[in-house]
């Protein structure tokens, strides 16, 4: 039974674990996207998304302790500077994953975490949605049903199809 273990040891060593969420945390800051497995990418956002909190307000101390996590004086100028600066609005939820399939030599599920803010194809997706209007299907589907119907069909009357053309060319050989 699993009963209050509420931590995904990824099978690694406690010191491991850390090393390796402070290196993956330091390149999903500095890249804005990785590519890991889903598991990973589970217990990296429970890790970074604290410290990008934190770093909503830019104090010595706050710095000091993303710096213990992070290790990188990189990262921290990165997280307090470009990253904070899109995210200060967000009250939460800054990272996405996005599955990608399984890997193929052990068949682990692959997925790419991302900063959320930092997807411009899926920013450009959004915009245009809010921007539409919304039209009523009636009057749609009448000028549709009237205005291609027609040369449909007359495309269609006027080219036979393969089969019967191939017919006549061998009728006409003959």
């Amino acid at each position: 039974m699993r009963h209050g273990k509420k931590i995904n040891h990824l099978g690694r060593t406690a010191s491991h674990r850390k090393a390796m969420l402070s290196n993956m945390a330091t390149s999903l800051i500095l890249h804005k996207r990785i590519s890991t497995t889903l598991a990973k990418a589970k217990e990296l956002k429970k890790f970074v998304e604290p410290l990008v909190t934190r770093a909503k307000e830019d104090t010595t101390h706050n710095r000091r302790i993303a710096f213990s996590y992070l290790k990188s004086k990189d990262a921290i100028k990165a997280l307090f500077g470009e990253v904070i600066e899109k995210v200060s609005t967000r009250p939460g939820g800054y990272t996405r994953i996005i599955k990608t399939g399984f890997r193929l030599g052990d068949n682990a599920e692959m997925c790419i975490i991302e900063l959320v803010d930092f997807n411009e194809l899926m920013l450009k997706d959004a915009k245009p949605a809010k921007k539409t209007t919304r039209r009523s299907r009636r009057g749609t589907t009448a000028a549709k049903a009237d205005a291609p119907a027609a040369p449909v069909a007359e495309a269609k009357t006027e080219e036979p199809s393969a089969p019967e053309a191939s017919a006549e060319s061998e009728n006409e050989e003959k």
